[in-house]
């Protein structure tokens, strides 16, 4: 009996080459596993076409749920984005993925998981990574790393030789990766960051902002301690409510990024990414913290999220750091619970109001008109405590006859206590 190899296998042209490559390469019957993370996919297909290029098996595994609930709820909660304009799309789905590549190969008994990431890029460091996670015993074969192939021509090539039947178009041979949060594409124009994208030929659930409609829509989205729950008053499950999003603002032309971003491994890369429900929920998830939360927790929030993010892109998510980020997110969206209601109008997103049973705002407080809460007068004493360093600094250059001229001082400065100038300061007694 053979020994097997699992396949992360997509249907797409890098897979569907990799099938008769390992065949040729190792002497072993392949797996093929689809993980269905929400991609647009006809799977039965997909499985044929493994079949017919030389696996022995082709499952598909639907996680999508697991997905949305252990996976981007998480980067939402935290509102970890990567280089301020990536919103991990398929950074968040790539542990998942792994994680299911490690079940299938203890169920299959396999020696061996392949996948079709590149040697130069982000995804070959998130599966390894997550397959190293929970099997460090497996041997990872990334054929990229090894094989003489060299460009998406020649994987064409490869396959018309061998009349296996080209799973695209080499007009259409963009790089994609979608899933139920996003869609990325890269390469033809986007490999010189001087062309302008040709968002007209690439875009598969956006259209570009200048076809949106004329009219703007607002959307009302409904949060629980931080999670999406519904959406124009509807309650609706994460699948959903994605998908309803996604519908929505792809409408709209909302939430195209076009990024030149620093790749895991070192260089730089450009992508167009289409992530229009998960924009919205972005968007919508920060106005509402803006109102619940303090100035501490968002202050000290933001730099966990920038952390997150980071942590995220370079394939870290098992990680007892990834872990302990999201422990303290969890603690500070206990609050964020209400709905907030955006405009969408050609690309753009605005704020249209947001309500919440656990808002800081107090109108009393912060109204120019003076409520019983604030006292004006307060505010000099703070000012004064708050401006202390600014004071005693400003005193003894003033001291010293070199107001903001610090050059040429060398004098030794006396031990004195500055005495309080305020024009209200009143005598006082000395303690005996």
């Amino acid at each position: 009996m053979k020994k097997k190899i699992v396949l992360a296998y997509s249907g797409g042209l890098d897979t569907t080459v990799i099938i008769p490559w390992l065949k040729e390469n190792y002497d072993c019957d392949i797996a093929a596993v689809c993980v269905d993370v929400g991609q647009e996919a006809d799977w039965q297909t997909i499985k044929q076409r493994a079949l017919d290029t030389g696996a022995v098996s082709c499952v598909v595994v639907d996680v999508k749920q697991e997905y949305v609930e252990n996976y981007v709820w998480p980067a939402l909660k935290a509102n970890a984005v990567y280089e301020d304009k990536y919103l991990l799309g398929t950074s968040t789905a790539r542990p998942l993925i792994a994680k299911v590549l490690v079940d299938q190969a203890r169920k299959e008994k396999a020696v061996a998981i392949a996948h079709g990431a590149t040697g130069k890029g982000n995804d070959q460091v998130r599966f390894d990574l997550g397959i190293m996670a929970f099997a460090p015993d497996l041997e990872i074969i990334a054929p990229w790393r090894t094989w003489d192939i060299k460009s998406r021509e020649e994987e064409i090539e490869y396959l018309e030789k061998r009349k296996i039947p080209v799973p695209m178009k080499k007009k259409q041979s963009y790089s994609r990766d979608d899933n139920l949060w996003h869609i990325s594409h890269e390469g033809l124009e986007l490999e010189d960051p001087a062309n302008e994208p040709l968002l007209g030929n690439m875009l598969e659930i956006s259209v570009p902002p200048e076809k949106a409609p004329g009219k703007a829509e607002y959307v009302e989205i409904e949060f629980e301690k931080g999670i999406p729950v519904g959406v124009n008053g509807r309650r609706l499950d994460g699948v959903s409510l994605i998908k309803t999003l996604n519908k929505i603002g792809g409408a709209h032309g909302v939430g195209i990024v076009d990024l030149v971003e620093n790749r895991v491994v070192g260089m730089k890369s450009r992508g167009i990414y289409e992530t229009p429900g998960g924009s919205i929920l972005y968007y919508a998830h920060r106005e509402l913290e803006y109102l619940c939360l303090d100035r501490q927790t968002y202050a000290f929030k933001q730099q966990a999220a920038l952390k997150m993010g980071e942590l995220i892109y370079g394939g870290l998510w098992f990680t007892p750091l990834r872990e302990s980020i999201s422990a303290f997110v969890d603690v500070t969206q206990r609050t964020v619970t209400g709905t907030v209601r955006l405009k969408l109008y050609k690309g753009a997103l605005s704020a249209a109001g947001a309500v919440s049973p656990y808002s800081l705002y107090n109108a009393s407080i912060a109204s120019f008109a003076t409520g019983e809460l604030y006292n004006h007068a307060d505010a000099k004493g703070f000012i004064r405590l708050y401006g202390l360093p600014v004071l005693v600094r400003a005193m003894m250059e003033k001291g010293k006859g070199r107001k903001n001229s610090p050059k040429g001082h060398t004098g030794k400065a006396a031990l004195k206590t500055p005495p309080d100038t305020s024009i209200d300061a009143k005598s006082k007694g000395t303690a005996g």
